[in-house]
């Protein structure tokens, strides 16, 4: 039996980036998900879309993820620091890993937020961060979400849901390093002391809970 992906991603972006424009809704109908061999209760999501201090703090928030990691991935430099991350050196990009509960949040809900919640058509860059350690990247575990990851991008583009072609990176995943300690949980350890949690974060944060109220713990 084939898997609905769910619309909302679809008709929200579609709203806000063609409000001009007038097309038929379009239904997700995307490829069938293959049986999981894992016998695990868990399953893991890697995902690169910008400053992890800001979607860290949105993917934490998700109903059926038991733990989201900020760190570095599909990079070349081996055990690399935030520092030598930030030169554009090291291949690597600012990444999250997410454990989540398939019985009760998906792959496909989970790439439906992160199409959601960040800008896939700017190249080696989320607003006012630039470099290649800000691209945009699904870095698959398996095949299934190899085809969901795919699948969304070509739909969204065909759809006209976003103004430019996504730009997107999907690769399997190689590498994940998780970063220094002070970087994990930042935004709820550090909201009343850096001022741009209160001005860049919590805007995000804000909109996130506000689409996707259904979907928070």
């Amino acid at each position: 039996m084939k898997t609905v992906i769910p619309i909302l991603l679809l008709t929200a972006l579609a709203a806000t980036a063609c409000a001009q424009k007038k097309k038929e809704p379009v239904v997700f109908a995307g490829p069938a998900a293959k049986s999981s061999t894992m016998s695990q209760q868990t399953d893991t999501a890697t995902f690169a879309n910008g400053c992890f201090w800001c979607t860290e703090a949105i993917f934490q928030d998700v109903k059926g993820v038991s733990s989201v990691t900020s760190g570095y991935t599909d990079g070349h430099t081996k055990n690399p620091t935030y520092k030598e991350v930030c030169t554009g050196n090291t291949g690597h990009a600012e990444a999250l890993q997410i454990v989540y509960d398939p019985s009760v949040i998906s792959f496909d809900e989970l790439l439906e937020i992160f199409w959601k919640t960040h800008d896939p058509t700017t190249l080696n860059r989320q607003g006012g961060d630039v470099g290649t350690q800000y691209r945009s990247g699904v870095y698959y575990h398996n095949e299934a979400q190899k085809e969901k990851a795919a699948y969304y991008k070509q739909e969204l583009d065909k759809s006209g849901a976003f103004d430019n072609p996504i730009v997107t990176e999907i690769k399997p995943f190689s590498v994940f390093y998780p970063a220094e300690d002070y970087h994990q949980s930042y935004f709820n350890n550090n909201e009343d002391k850096n001022p741009y949690c209160t001005m860049v974060i919590r805007p995000k944060v804000d909109k996130f809970r506000k689409v996707f109220k259904d979907k928070l713990k």
